[in-house]
């Protein structure tokens, strides 16, 4: 048998396991309308590990009876196997590349529309509404952040942060290239801090899943950066086409990886950066 790591957790014999995955997934997808079975299964196991171990469960088959019986606890496992929240400017090095491809792709257009796709949060929106502020670009930009069930959709809708933590916030922004105060753009009430409403309106929250949904608009921006490494091999492949579909011809797509020579759509883009994922689509 294997050892699961921490707490003294056993998992089942594998094959065992593997079909008790198999079970769960059909479960979630059947009670709750999120699709996992196509994600990569190495990843979604360790995720999956993590919520017995939590729970101090020992089998799949456990949890699953858990989800599917105990009020609360399948939205807890969607939150767990869905991609992570972000914070604001977590990530200096791709917020300076998204300045850049910003003032670069999004001027031509009369009214733009961009794209989160699989959104890590109203933090990683935040971020993305203020940047185009600084570009004076949001009166004219939609900003569309979609995620894939109703509990994360509300959370959004309704996210604060504690305000103690605008000076961190403040200093990450300054690492990825901005030149304000962050907190001009904060309403900060009860000791918590929320995006002014000039710029949080917008933003157009709404349900998407991006495993089973059609295109539902063209974008001259698409970012999904976080979920892609999520996917296995044919559901990213699934999803890569739904973005070639969706986004405008010269609009600019961010990945989180180089396209491969795998990848059959390569030839209908070209780097805007060298080796960094983000691509226009000229073809």
């Amino acid at each position: 048998m294997a050892a699961l790591s921490g707490a003294g957790i056993v998992a089942g014999a594998p094959a065992t396991e593997e079909f008790e995955i198999d079970l769960l997934l059909e479960a979630l997808f059947q009670r709750f309308g999120d699709d996992f079975r196509g994600y990569d299964r190495p990843a979604l196991r360790r995720r999956l590990h993590q919520a017995m171990q939590l729970r101090g469960l020992n089998t799949v088959s456990s949890l699953q009876d858990r989800v599917l019986h105990e009020p609360g606890a399948g939205a807890a496992l969607l939150r767990a196997l869905s991609v992570q929240p972000a914070t604001l400017f977590d990530e200096p090095e791709q917020v300076r590349q998204l300045r850049m491809v910003l003032a670069s792709s999004l001027r031509a257009s009369p009214v733009p529309k961009v794209w989160l796709a699989e959104c890590a949060g109203p933090e990683q929106a935040w971020s993305l509404a203020i940047l185009l502020a600084e570009q004076q670009l949001h009166l004219r930009t939609e900003i569309h952040a979609t995620v894939a069930n109703e509990d994360m959709l509300a959370a959004a809708r309704l996210a604060s942060f504690p305000a103690e933590r605008m000076q961190e916030y403040h200093e990450r922004y300054v690492g990825s290239g901005g030149t304000a105060q962050l907190s001009d753009y904060f309403d900060v009430r009860g000791g918590r801090a929320t995006l002014i409403a000039a710029l949080r309106g917008r933003i157009v929250w709404a349900q998407y899943n991006l495993v089973t949904d059609a295109s539902f608009n063209e974008f001259q921006m698409i970012v999904c950066q976080r979920a892609l490494p999520d996917f296995g091999p044919l559901l990213r492949q699934r999803v890569l086409r739904l973005f070639h579909d969706s986004l405008a011809l010269f609009g600019v797509l961010g990945l989180d990886r180089e396209f491969g020579d795998a990848d059959p759509l390569t030839a209908c883009y070209q780097p805007v950066f060298a080796q960094q994922s983000w691509y226009k689509r000229i073809a």
